[in-house]
C-alpha cells in the first residue's frame, strides 16, 4: 500500500548534543530519516540542539529549529508548526523520554499529533524494567532472576533473595548511565542510589549478574503489517559485564551453532512482534558458554548504537526503512537502494567478516581506572571488513589512531607477570593486547581463554596473528602470508627492522596489491549501484573502470574528544561541493556512526584505515586529482606529509603551510617575522631545555606539543617541576616535534574561522569566549558574535588573520586563537583545516563555509565566488552560544575541572536577538538548571581577589552562595 496519505507534516526529533553513549549515530540516523521522508513528498520539521551535526542543516529538512529538546519548548514548535505526526524513535534515549513526556502531558493528543512507528505502549514495555519483565514472561521468553526497585533498601532485598553478585540497571537511561555490578551490600547500597538517581522514573531493575556468559545483539525490522527480517546478528568477543557499547563486537556471530542462532533468531522476531514494534529494535541476549540456555537481556525499541553498525557492517539502510515504516509502508514496499534490485524486506547476507572496537578517552583521564563495566564510556568506534577475522580485527585496531602497532602495545613487552595476570582478569581496553602478550610468552590459548572468560575460538585468532609475527621475524612466513592475515607494512617492517617504506616498496616490486570487495547487502547475488568497498588481500586481477576525474577526501575516524561529529559535518560538505563542481567524490573513513559512511552521501566510499597505507592503496586505484585533508581533523592532517611525499598531491594549502603552522618553533617564527604579537617563549626540545626556559620566562607558563588536537598534553604550570613533567610528556606526545612553553597570558580569547584563497580572506565575524585564557576553546562558552570587546580589538583580529592567510599563502580554511589582556592582542596559534566551529559559525550566519572552503581549495577566487579583498561580513541579527556539554558522570574519577585540555564530549547552539537569551537557551540545552538559585564557590587562593565582584553580581541577581572555608573568608 502506499504511504499515509493523511500525513503531509512530520516533526522529527533529533538526540542533541554528543554525550558518551549518546552520539554520532543518531545524527546519522536522523539524517537518514528525514531524507527518506522526503522522498516520499512530506514536510519535515526537525528540533535539534546541536550545530555540530548534518542534521541541523538547512538543506535535511524543511525547517530547522535549533532549541532545547525539552516538552515544553517542543510543545511551541507543535502549536507553530501542527504537524500531524511525530518522529522520535531515531533520537536516542533522549527522543524516546521526549516522546513519552508529551504524551502523558497531554501535549500529542491535545493538537492532534501522532505518535508514529513504535507505540507508546511497546515504548513504556520496553524501558520500564518492570512492565519489560512482565512482557517477556507473557511472550514465554526467559529473563535473569530480578525485582524492580524505587529505593536502596528494596534493592537489598531483591538480591538477598537472588544472590550476589547482581547488576543494576536504571530505567530509561542511555549507555548503562547510573548501572554497575555490585558484590555485597555495601557495593549495592552504593550503586543502587546512583542508579536510582539517574532513572528519570527512579527505577532500577536488580537481577542476577550473569558475568562471563556470551552477549549476543539481534538487530530486527518489522512494518506496520506484521512483515518482520533480522537484519544482522552480532558477538560481543568480551562476554556479559562490559556494556555493549564498550565490548569490541563482530558480526555475524563466529561461534554459534546453527541450532543456537535460530532459537535467538527466532526469540527476537516472537519478541519485536509481541512487542508491538514499527520499524528497528534492537535485542540483547545472554548465552551460557556452553550454548542452550538463554536470557533476553534488554530491547531498544529505537534505532540505537549497535543499529548503526549493523547497518554499515550489512549496507542495510535501518533508519530509512524505519522511516518509511513510521508513514505507513510496508517493508516489501521500501526499495534497496544498495541493489537497485531487491526490498527491504530481504535479509543481508554478508561474504566477510565485520569488527567494531570501541574508543575511549583515557587518554585524555590518566588518572581514571581503566576498568569497563555495564557504564558505557567509550566516546567513539571503529569498524574494519576483511575477509577473516584476524585481518578484520587488524583493520581495527589500526583505524583506532591509538599508539598500538597491530595486537603490540608501547610498553606491553615491559608488563610483569603480575600485571598481566590483572590486564587479562580484568576488562580493560587493554586486555586485547594483553591477551597477544601472554600468548607472546607462551601461556596457552586454554590458560588465556579461562583468565579472560573470552569463547577459544577468539583466543585461537590471536593466537593465529602472534604466530604470524614469530614465522615472520623467523623467516617462516612470507609476505603474502603476512598481508592476507592483515598485517600492516609498519608492523612487518617492525619485525624485519625495515621501515614502512621499504617495506612498500617490497611489496611493490613482487606485485602484491590489495583487491577491493564491496558490500552489497546480498553476497554477491546482485550486482550493487552504491559502491561500497573494503580491501583484502587476494589473487585477483582487477581493472577500475575509467571514471570522471575523482577527489579522495578524508575522513576523520572515530569520534573522541577534541576531534567529534563536526568533522564529519564537514566531510559531507566538501563531499556536496565536490559533486556540484563536477567532480567524483571518494569518501574515507572507518566510523560507522557517521553520515558520511552513509551509503549514498559520496561516489564511492572506501571503509578502512586512515593510515598512509591503507590511503594509498586507494589512491593507485582511483588515481585522483588530489587529496583533501583539511576536513578530517587531526588524522588527516597528519597523513598530509606522507601521502605528499608517495606522490599523491594534496589539494589546497601546501604541506609546507601546514607543517608551519603545526610545527609550534616555525609558527612563532613567522609571529615575529610579521612582526604579530604572541606570548613570549621558545620551543624546546629536551628536559633540560625546558628548565632553562621556564627559570627565564618565570611562572606560571603554558606547555603544550606540535600536532596534536584537543589540547592534547597541554598544562597550565605553576610550578617547575610541574612545568618539566609537561614538557617532558609534550614531548612523547609528538616526537620528533617540539614542545613550546608560553609564559601565561591571563584575558579574554577570541577566535575566528576564515576562508582564504592565497590573497582574498573571507571573515565571517570573531567569537567571544566566556571562560578566560587557559580553558581549552571547545569547553568555553563562545559568543558569536564577539559582545564585549572594543572595535579596536575587533579590527585588529581581522588584520591579523588577512595577514596570516596571505603569509601562509592559505587556500581553504584558516581558523586563529587569540588572547587579549586589556592592551595587547596577541596569536595563540593558528590551524590550517576546518575546525570545531565551523559548523556552529556556519549557522550563525547562514553560510556553507566548508563548500566554500572545497570550491577554493579547487582552484577558484573567492572574489569569483563574491568575497574579494578582505572580505568581512556584517554581524547577523541575532547572538549565537555555543555551550559545551562534559560526560563526566560517566567517567570514574575524572578531573572535571576545566583547562587547556580538551574535555567536553559535545556542544549546543542557542539563538536569539538578545545575547542573554542565547545563553539561557544554550545552558538550558546543555542540561544546566537554570532555575538552581544557589552557586557553590572553591577558588585557588590566587583567584580570590578577581572574583569578588564576580560574586558580588550574582548576590545582587539573588543568588544564595555556599563556599569552601577559605572561600568563605575571602
Amino acid at each position: 500500500m502506499p504511504r499515509r496519505a493523511d500525513l503531509r507534516k512530520v516533526l522529527v526529533v533529533g538526540s542533541g548534543p554528543i554525550v558518551i553513549g549518546q552520539a554520532a549515530e543518531f545524527d546519522y540516523s536522523g539524517t537518514q530519516a528525514c531524507r527518506a521522508l522526503s522522498e516520499e513528498g512530506i514536510e519535515v520539521v526537525l528540533v535539534n540542539s546541536n550545530p555540530a551535526t548534518i542534521m541541523t542543516d538547512v538543506e535535511v529538512a524543511d525547517r530547522v529549529y535549533l532549541e532545547p529538546l525539552l516538552p515544553h519548548v517542543v510543545a511551541r514548535i507543535i502549536e507553530r508548526e501542527r504537524p500531524q505526526g511525530l518522529l522520535a524513535t531515531l533520537g536516542g534515549q533522549t527522543g524516546l523520554n521526549l516522546a513519552l513526556a508529551l504524551t502523558e502531558e497531554g501535549i500529542l493528543d491535545r493538537h492532534g499529533v501522532e505518535l508514529l512507528g513504535t507505540p507508546i505502549e511497546a515504548i513504556r514495555t520496553a524501558e520500564d524494567r518492570n512492565l519489560f519483565r512482565e512482557a517477556m514472561l507473557r511472550l514465554g521468553e526467559p529473563v535473569p532472576p530480578g525485582r524492580t526497585a524505587t529505593t536502596v533498601e528494596d534493592c537489598l532485598a531483591a538480591a538477598a533473595g537472588i544472590g550476589y553478585p547482581v547488576v543494576v540497571r536504571p530505567a530509561f537511561t542511555l549507555g548503562g548511565t547510573g548501572g554497575g555490578i555490585a558484590d555485597d551490600p555495601r557495593q549495592l547500597a552504593a550503586v543502587a542510589a546512583e542508579g536510582l538517581r539517574s532513572s528519570p522514573i527512579g527505577q532500577v531493575l536488580v537481577e542476577r549478574c550473569l558475568l562471563g556468559w556470551k552477549e549476543l545483539e539481534y538487530e530486527v525490522m518489522r512494518d506496520g503489517a506484521g512483515n518482520a527480517i533480522t537484519v544482522c546478528n552480532m558477538e560481543n568477543i568480551d562476554p556479559m559485564g562490559v556494556h555493549t557499547g564498550d565490548s569490541i563486537v563482530i558480526a555475524p556471530s563466529q561461534t554459534l551453532d546453527d541450532t543456537d542462532y535460530q532459537r535467538l533468531r527466532s526469540a527476537a522476531l516472537r519478541i519485536i512482534a509481541g512487542l508491538g514494534i514499527a520499524g528497528g529494535c534492537n535485542i540483547q541476549f545472554a548465552l551460557h558458554p556452553q550454548g542452550r540456555e538463554y536470557y533476553v537481556i534488554e530491547v531498544n525499541p529505537r534505532v540505537s548504537r549497535s543499529s548503526a553498525l549493523a547497518s554499515k557492517a550489512t549496507g542495510y539502510p535501518i533508519a530509512r526503512a524505519a522511516a518509511k515504516i513510521a508513514i505507513g509502508l510496508r517493508l516489501d514496499e521500501i526499495r534497496n537502494r544498495v541493489t537497485g534490485a531487491t526490498t527491504a524486506a530481504f535479509e543481508p547476507a554478508l561474504d566477510y567478516v565485520v569488527v567494531k572496537i570501541p574508543r575511549w578517552p583515557f587518554d585524555k583521564f590518566p588518572e581514571m581506572p581503566r576498568r569497563l563495566g555495564t557504564q558505557m564510556q567509550a566516546t567513539g568506534e571503529v569498524m574494519a571488513i576483511g575477509r577473516t577475522v584476524p585481518e578484520a580485527l587488524l583493520k581495527a585496531v589500526r583505524s583506532l589512531d591509538s599508539p598500538a602497532c597491530d595486537l603490540r602495545w608501547p610498553g606491553g613487552g615491559r608488563w610483569t607477570e603480575a600485571e598481566l595476570d590483572r590486564l587479562l582478569a580484568e576488562p580493560t581496553d587493554l586486555r586485547l593486547f594483553a591477551m597477544a602478550e601472554a600468548l607472546r610468552r607462551g601461556r596457552s590459548r586454554a590458560a588465556v581463554a579461562a583468565a579472560t572468560g573470552i569463547d577459544p575460538f577468539f583466543v585461537e585468532q590471536i593466537e593465529a596473528i602472534v604466530a604470524a609475527e614469530w614465522g615472520l621475524a623467523a623467516g617462516a612466513l612470507t609476505l603474502a602470508q603476512a598481508k592476507r592475515l592483515g598485517m600492516s607494512d609498519e608492523a612487518i617492517g617492525d619485525l624485519l627492522g625495515l621501515d614502512a617504506v621499504a617495506v612498500r616498496a617490497r611489496r611493490q616490486a613482487m606485485g602484491l596489491r590489495p583487491v577491493f570487495k564491496s558490500v552489497d547487502t546480498c553476497a554477491g547475488e546482485f550486482p550493487a549501484q552504491t559502491p561500497y568497498f573494503y580491501s583484502t588481500y587476494e589473487i585477483e586481477d582487477e581493472v577500475p573502470p575509467a571514471r570522471r576525474p575523482a577527489v579522495l577526501v578524508l575522513g576523520a575516524g572515530p569520534i573522541r574528544i577534541g576531534q567529534g561529529i563536526e568533522f564529519d559535518y564537514a566531510t559531507v560538505h566538501a563531499v556536496k561541493a565536490l559533486r556540484e563542481a563536477g567532480y567524483e567524490a571518494v569518501i574515507v573513513n572507518n566510523n560507522p556512526e557517521t553520515v558520511s559512511t552513509d551509503f549514498d552521501i559520496s561516489d564511492r566510499l572506501y571503509f578502512e584505515p586512515l593510515t598512509v597505507e591503507d590511503v594509498l592503496h586507494i589512491a593507485e586505484r582511483e588515481r585522483p586529482l588530489g587529496v583533501l585533508v583539511q576536513f578530517g581533523g587531526q588524522t588527516a592532517i597528519n597523513l598530509a606529509a606522507p601521502l605528499a611525499a608517495a606522490g599523491v598531491r594534496v589539494l589546497g594549502t601546501s604541506v609546507a603551510a601546514l607543517d608551519v603552522s603545526e610545527d609550534r618553533r616555525k609558527f612563532y617564527a613567522l609571529l615575529r617575522r610579521l612582526d604579530i604579537p604572541c606570548p613570549e617563549g621558545g620551543a624546546v626540545t629536551s628536559v633540560e631545555e625546558a628548565r632553562a626556559l621556564v627559570r627565564r620566562l618565570g611562572l606560571p607558563v603554558l606547555v603544550r606539543p606540535s600536532y596534536v588536537l584537543g589540547g592534547r598534553g597541554m598544562q597550565v604550570a605553576e610550578t617547575e617541576e610541574a612545568a618539566l613533567g609537561a614538557a617532558a610528556r609534550a614531548l612523547r606526545a609528538a616526537p620528533g616535534y617540539p614542545a613550546l612553553i608560553d609564559r601565561y597570558v591571563p584575558g579574554i580569547e577570541l577566535e575566528v574561522d576564515a576562508v582564504a584563497d592565497g590573497s582574498s580572506v573571507l571573515i565571517p565575524g570573531i567569537m567571544e569566549h566566556v571562560e578566560r585564557a587557559g580553558v581549552h576553546s571547545g569547553d568555553s562558552v563562545a559568543l558569536f558574535p564577539a559582545q564585549s570587546l572594543p572595535g579596536a580589538v575587533i579590527d585588529r583580529a581581522v588584520e591579523i588573520a588577512a595577514q596570516l592567510g596571505q603569509a601562509l599563502a592559505v587556500r581553504g580554511f584558516l581558523n586563529v586563537q587569540y588572547v587579549y589582556d586589556g592592551q595587547q592582542l596577541a596569536v595563540l596559534e593558528a590551524n590550517l583545516r576546518s575546525s570545531r566551529t565551523v559548523p556552529f559559525v556556519s549557522k550563525a550566519v547562514g553560510l556553507p563555509l566548508v563548500q566554500l572552503a572545497t570550491r577554493v581549495m579547487l582552484g577558484d577566487a573567492l572574489a569569483d565566488l563574491g568575497f574579494a579583498g578582505v572580505h568581512r561580513l556584517a554581524p547577523p541579527p541575532r547572538v549565537a552560544v555555543k555551550a559545551p556539554v562534559f560526560s563526566m558522570e560517566k567517567l570514574t574519577r575524572a578531573e572535571a575541572a576545566l583547562g587547556p585540555e580538551m574535555r567536553s564530549t559535545g556542544e549546543v547552539m542557542g539563538l536569539a536577538a538578545h545575547p542573554g537569551a542565547a545563553l539561557l537557551k544554550a545552558l538550558t540545552a546543555a542540561g544546566v538548571r537554570v532555575d538552581a538559585r544557589t552557586v557553590l564557590v572553591s577558588l585557588a587562593d590566587d583567584d580570590k581577589a578577581q572574583a569578588a565582584e564576580v560574586f558580588a553580581a550574582f548576590a545582587r541577581a539573588g543568588f544564595r552562595l555556599v563556599a569552601t572555608a577559605g572561600t568563605a573568608q575571602a
